[in-house]
């Protein structure tokens, strides 16, 4: 049995790449991971490939266990996985909710490595694995840290992981989009934290891009040119400047 992986397949990115992977390629099955399942069933509709739910919190570890559980009895062929699940809060640091934060860890970086490791021996030459990091992961970000450290190691993270994995043939892509309207912005309290957005995406427009990038078998996928210049940019000026410079814009001392 050939399938793929999609974890965060609810919303935003994580559903987008869902309908275009789907669009895209022919796997005996989807399995679809989420906590909504009722979302999960919704994309049945939409899609021509089956769909399996599961319905998984991944930054409890319990569903780790029950994710290694499944994968043991079923013993698929994991063609792609995609781990497009995360969650971050806005804010500064020294006043945030701990909680917010350590789940953001748990989902962003302990969930996403764990899903990788789980999932390996089940994967064969030629197939892929994408991580969704964020443009946050280029440099440190004020007043959304935590946030932007954990995306930081998703692109470290992804980067060295396809090194080791060239010689099995699995090929590794971090995708680092820019400004997206989703539902995470609404739950990281974007609007009453980040002032300044120089240009929106939409997800289907990352989904796209993701699937071109992988296509040409490129590490880093980053839509937009003026989001590719600001990497460029960011990796020339001292980290100090960098902070600076988003402080600035947001109108934060």
């Amino acid at each position: 049995m050939k399938i793929a992986i999609i974890t965060g397949a609810s919303a935003g990115i994580g559903r987008e790449l869902v309908l275009a992977i789907d669009k895209e390629y022919t796997y005996d099955a989807i399995w679809v991971i989420a906590r909504r399942r009722e979302r999960l069933e919704e994309l049945q509709k939409s899609c021509r490939n089956p769909l399996r739910p599961v319905t998984l919190d991944l930054s409890q570890e319990t569903a780790l266990a029950e994710y290694e559980a499944l994968l043991a009895a079923e013993q698929p062929e994991v063609a792609l996985l995609v781990n497009a699940a995360g969650c971050g809060s806005f804010g500064p640091f020294a006043s945030c909710d701990l909680s917010k934060q350590e789940n953001s860890i748990r989902l962003n970086v302990l969930a996403l490595t764990a899903l990788c490791r789980l999932t390996l021996p089940y994967m064969r030459q030629g197939s892929s694995i994408i991580n969704l990091g964020s443009n946050s992961a280029w440099q440190p970000v004020p007043y959304q840290a935590v946030y932007g450290a954990s995306k930081s190691y998703v692109l470290s993270f992804s980067r060295a992981l396809g090194r080791e994995l060239r010689p099995r043939g699995i090929h590794v892509m971090c995708v680092c989009p820019g400004w997206i309207k989703t539902e995470f912005q609404q739950t990281a309290q974007h609007e009453e934290y980040i002032r300044y957005v120089d240009r929106w995406y939409t997800p289907e427009a990352v989904a796209a891009q993701t699937l071109r990038d992988l296509r040409r078998k490129k590490t880093v996928s980053i839509l937009g040119a003026p989001v590719r210049r600001q990497v460029r940019l960011v990796k020339l000026l001292p980290v100090r400047w960098v902070m600076a410079i988003w402080c600035h814009q947001q109108g934060i001392e």
